[in-house]
């Protein structure tokens, strides 16, 4: 709507604000429960500029409502003029602003916005100057710098939270038209530290995320772990799909309840006292069922990494004090490890154990625990599952791809916070189905492909195999699933060998692990009708730390969900703050330096290793070792890994875009290049090409000249080396260690 209406007066004097108080007072106490964090960072007199996420039609009530001071509110014309809650607006004095007014009418209400400001009121100002379609945090419009320019008035990050998913949220493309999930609704509105006079946009928006890192640990207050959270979901849904694989298997959440309960109370009396107990199981519904009875009966679960060595698997055994692990000797005779060793743990087989599960109780079983009251089947089945969100969930053993692998603890509030927070972005319905490509040892495997169905209330179906295109594109059809989540490796494999038709049903394609080229992206879009989403994580993150979702469009509005290149933008309660490596400031948007990441999400620390862990964790952030930059929509961008950057000649080369550039020469879109660097007497690095199916290099060297790259980046013709494939690790990732021996090795014969 276009106008130029002037703007609204300030309520002022004991009876408007009086009278706001009784309005809004109803709506926060009867339909909303408002816990207000930080109301001690709000100045108490003069003036200052609020500034907040917007989320739903009613965020004005809530701030109103939490904040120890009258709040006068400056929002988009579009809202102050709506014919309900505009009569609510006017009364609270807010100041419409739209760019439609006109260059006068704008000029207007920022005249009137620095008025209130200098006669020391209190405004708010939503940063992202339209409600979010798609439950993520927008970029910060640089209206809010314009407004306080020449005044000495500091911002108050604002943070609101839980509102999503509420009836006046954008929450599955609807407004009004959906039922409140519970009454009343827990709203949670943050307020963070000052920031003085003069802060960008983009520092407003990190200090209102870094207020929303903080508070969303109250979105757990109500949270059980992990086999309570799924014994409450089965009871909703017992006749639900909750399990399948390849094998054959299909069980219900309530078959799943009591067949995970029966082993786990089976393997708890066989298996000698100890925490933590080994397991060297695929993706299938047995290995699902030995990680939730382990859980319950207060075991914590550590998936062993059964790609790696065999000294590899011993080590982490007894790194992580491990007496017994559990396996299968069809899965160990698969592997060739039938003589397998693990040093002083035993090796407990399924095959064994069979027999004395006692399955005819399971009916019996199942039943009780459904029928008794929760509180009852709690202590009667699971009186050694932990109460506390706080104790360990599990342990997993990082990739090893730089170095030797570390024990990551993670707590069962991480993998919560985790996956409420993935929950958010990508709506899951009844009808959702994931499909389990990635193994258990895998952190994005445990979190998300395991305990999300499981804990969300939606179906999953696993096969052992990533690789095996052409059952994982079978499955995805007789199941109809809806989310396939993997890495840029095995996107290739896909794309080579599944029909389109099989993965008609998918609604979301999400990749990690490895950058995702262009190339491979617009190929898979092109076969499929289906753009895969780029997201960021590490173990150490229980594990995801930053998504692409799907643009959203509602009431004739799009908002961007992806960037193309980029790993999207932080999950909710997620902060991510780019630094210089040399001196930890924090730097401005678009600026590249090292990616810390704080949040709920990060883990515990390294098991038994302070030192490492005191490394990595610094004042609640995690160093991730990765550079990238922030734009200002809040999108990241990985350049690379810290140690995936090579010093030549006093200059930091990276070695990921010398990657992107060979294989836009070669017109790959399946990885043919690897970069790594060996030692050079001369400039201290240089760059080795290792090649698979490309013998043309002297064609492949002319283009990549001719690129536009720096001669300083440029490998020279003769380290350019053909191998017949490139070393990985299991899930699909390179093997950053092999890969650097393997170009020691092919440079020294070459240039010895």
């Amino acid at each position: 709507m276009t106008g130029t209406s002037s703007a609204a007066p300030g309520p002022s004097g004991p009876l408007p604000a009086l009278l706001l108080r009784l309005l809004v007072r109803p709506l926060t106490r009867l339909v909303y429960r408002v816990e207000a964090e930080g109301r001690g960072n709000v100045p108490l007199q003069g003036g200052a500029l609020m500034v907040s996420n917007h989320v739903s039609f009613l965020d004005a009530v809530f701030i109103a409502a939490a904040s120890p001071r009258l709040v006068r509110f400056v929002l988009f014309r579009s809202y102050y003029d709506l014919p309900v809650a505009g009569r609510l607006f006017r009364a609270m004095g807010c100041i419409p602003i739209s760019n439609q007014d006109g260059p006068k009418a704008l000029l207007r209400s920022l005249e009137t916005a620095r008025a209130a400001l200098e006669r020391g009121e209190l405004l708010c100002i939503f940063g992202e100057g339209e409600i979010t379609r798609h439950g993520q945090m927008q970029g910060f419009k640089k209206g809010l710098e314009r407004i306080t320019k020449g005044l000495s008035v500091p911002f108050v990050p604002v943070h609101l939270d839980r509102i999503w998913g509420s009836i006046f949220s954008f929450e599955s493309g609807k407004v009004l038209l959906k039922w409140p999930r519970r009454l009343p609704y827990p709203v949670t509105v943050s307020f963070g530290k000052t920031l003085p006079a003069g802060s960008s946009a983009h520092q407003v928006r990190q200090a209102v995320l870094e207020a929303g890192a903080e508070a969303f640990r109250l979105r757990l207050a109500e949270r059980r772990p992990l086999p309570l959270e799924f014994l409450r979901e089965a009871r909703r849904h017992p006749s639900r799909l909750a399990v399948a694989d390849s094998s054959g298997a299909k069980l219900s959440f309530l078959r799943a309840l009591a067949g995970s309960w029966l082993l786990g109370r089976t393997l708890d009396r066989e298996l000698p006292a100890a925490e933590r107990v080994g397991l060297l199981l695929p993706p299938t519904a047995a290995g699902v069922l030995a990680n939730i009875g382990l859980s319950m009966m207060g075991r914590v679960p550590v998936n062993l990494n059964y790609t790696a060595s065999a000294d590899v698997v011993r080590a982490c055994v007894e790194k992580a004090g491990i007496k017994s692990v559990v396996t299968s000797r069809v899965f160990l005779s698969r592997l060739g490890w039938e003589g397998l060793a693990l040093g002083g743990a035993e090796r407990v087989h399924l095959e064994d154990l069979a027999p004395r599960i006692p399955k005819a109780w399971g009916p019996l079983v199942g039943l009780t625990m459904l029928l008794l009251p929760r509180s009852l089947a709690e202590r009667w089945f699971l009186p050694k599952c932990p109460r506390s969100i706080d104790a360990t969930a599990t342990v997993v053993f990082t990739s090893g791809s730089t170095g030797t692998p570390k024990g990551v603890v993670l707590s069962h509030a991480g993998i919560l916070a985790n996956m409420e927070a993935v929950s958010q972005v990508y709506r899951f319905t009844a009808e959702d189905r994931m499909m389990g490509v990635l193994p258990f040892f895998h952190s994005f495997g445990f979190t998300v492909t395991l305990w999300l169905p499981l804990t969300a209330g939606f179906g999953a179906v696993y096969h052992t195999n990533p690789l095996d295109a052409r059952k994982v594109g079978e499955l995805v059809e007789r199941f109809r699933a809806t989310f396939l989540l993997g890495t840029p490796t095995f996107l290739q494999t896909y794309l080579r060998k599944v029909e389109p038709e099989r993965f008609k049903s998918l609604r979301y394609v999400v990749v990690g692990a490895e950058k995702l080229r262009a190339e491979l992206g617009q190929a898979f879009f092109e076969k499929f009708g289906l753009v895969p989403l780029e997201g960021y994580g590490c173990t150490e993150l229980s594990p995801v730390a930053s998504v692409n979702v799907p643009d959203a469009e509602v009431l004739g509005l799009r908002q961007k969900g992806a960037k193309p290149g980029s790993i999207g933008r932080p999950l909710p309660g997620v902060l991510v703050e780019v630094v210089s490596p040399e001196t930890g400031a924090p730097l401005a948007a678009g600026e590249p330096g090292l990616l810390l990441v704080k949040g709920p999400n990060v883990m515990k620390g390294y098991l038994d290793d302070p030192e490492r862990t005191a490394e990595v964790l610094r004042n609640g952030f995690y160093v991730t070792g990765d550079i990238g930059a922030v734009d200002d929509d809040g999108f990241i961008t990985i350049t690379d890994r810290l140690s995936r950057f090579s010093k030549i000649a006093g200059e930091m080369v990276p070695h990921i875009r010398v990657e992107e550039a060979l294989h836009a020469a070669a017109a790959r879109v399946e990885q043919t290049f690897v970069v790594a660097a060996v030692p050079d007497p001369r400039r201290g690095e240089r760059l080795v090409v290792l090649c698979k199916d490309y013998p043309d290099v002297d064609g492949l060297w002319k283009a990549l000249n001719a690129s536009g790259l720096p001669k300083l980046w440029l490998p020279a013709k003769e380290d350019f080396h053909q191998v017949p494939d490139f070393p990985l690790l299991g899930t699909g990732k390179l093997d950053l260690r092999k890969v650097k021996e393997l170009a020691l090795e092919r440079s020294s014969a070459a240039r010895p």
